[in-house]
């Protein structure tokens, strides 16, 4: 390898984003190590990557430690969807929880980097919007969604700890809804489950009155964040997200009038601690990182349907 080559280790690489932020990276000519236990990441996703000199892929679950050697770390291994991260709540909590005390300490080891990709769902349903990095939240300590909401606030807590104790440099992004070609027809996503019902000619179902607000970020977009958080002299919490704001209906209706206007859209009772409203504050981000999303939900819609078609097909 070229001297002075950046060695970057991407946990969940093989996933939605991780996939997208290992092709960042290779196509700039760094190295690459993608570590992924395929619960959620598909090896389809980085196939085109494989076998290429500076890409390596290992088949890891960060609840158990590793030892590597590298720069830097895009800890972003754990599952993000509720059907996913409820599937096994425990095993859930304990990839917050142990994959990032692991990969604290292997950065700490080598002297790397860590940022942690954690998430909007630490404020929880919240009491103020839009959510600043400085709202410390409202979460339902034992609901259903808390292996996750708590697990990433734990992961947030284990970063700092290691800064106050060793000094480790860290990163702590907080991602808002995302989406885009690569997300996953299962994942209980709004915006691939109005995709996929659309694409079936199934009626497109609205959780409550369809009123609840989210804010919807494209895929490039996000890693072109994440990229600007993990290279600027900034800790963090940062929030990364779209901050335009649309109600569920309006998204549904998007989606509808792009593949089939005739289909209909229903309703179902809204699940256990399901935000009523979520949009980022990204004043830090736009100082910080000169940092602004650029691609407009009109926009990015195009790309990921035409993905699930393909999909589908």
């Amino acid at each position: 390898m070229p001297a002075g080559l950046v060695r970057n280790l991407v946990t969940g690489g093989a996933g939605f984003l991780g996939s997208h932020l290992v092709d960042r990276l290779m196509q700039s000519g760094e190295e690459v190590l993608c570590l992924d236990n395929y619960f959620t990441g598909r090896k389809a996703n980085i196939a085109h990557w494989i076998g290429h000199p500076r890409f390596e892929l290992i088949r890891h679950d960060v609840t158990e430690p590793i030892k590597l050697e590298v720069d830097r770390i895009w800890h972003l291994a754990c599952p993000a969807s509720p059907i996913h991260y409820q599937t096994n709540p425990v095993k859930t909590a304990k990839t917050s929880f142990l994959g990032t005390y692991n990969m604290l300490g292997l950065a700490r080891r080598v002297g790397a980097r860590l940022l942690l990709a954690s998430t909007s769902e630490v404020y929880g349903d919240p009491e103020i919007h839009p959510q600043p990095e400085s709202y410390r939240g409202c979460v339902n300590t034992i609901g259903p969604r808390a292996c996750y909401d708590e697990g990433k606030r734990i992961a947030e807590t284990l970063c700092f700890d290691y800064r106050r104790m060793h000094g480790s440099e860290i990163r702590i992004a907080r991602i808002f809804n995302t989406y885009g070609p690569r997300m996953l027809a299962d994942d209980g996503r709004v915006v691939s489950n109005f995709i996929v019902q659309a694409l079936r000619g199934e009626p497109l179902t609205l959780y409550g009155d369809g009123s609840q607000s989210r804010s919807f970020c494209y895929v490039d977009d996000l890693i072109e964040g994440l990229i600007r958080l993990m290279n600027a002299d900034h800790t963090g919490p940062i929030n990364l997200g779209n901050p335009s704001e649309f109600t569920i209906r309006q998204l549904a209706e998007q989606v509808r009038a792009r593949i089939n206007p005739e289909l209909a859209l229903i309703s179902e009772p809204l699940p256990a601690d399901d935000p009523r409203q979520r949009k980022p504050a990204i004043a830090l981000a736009q100082r910080d990182l000169a940092w602004t999303p650029t691609v407009a939900l009109e926009q990015g819609l195009e790309p990921t349907i035409s993905w699930f078609r393909e999909l589908l097909a």
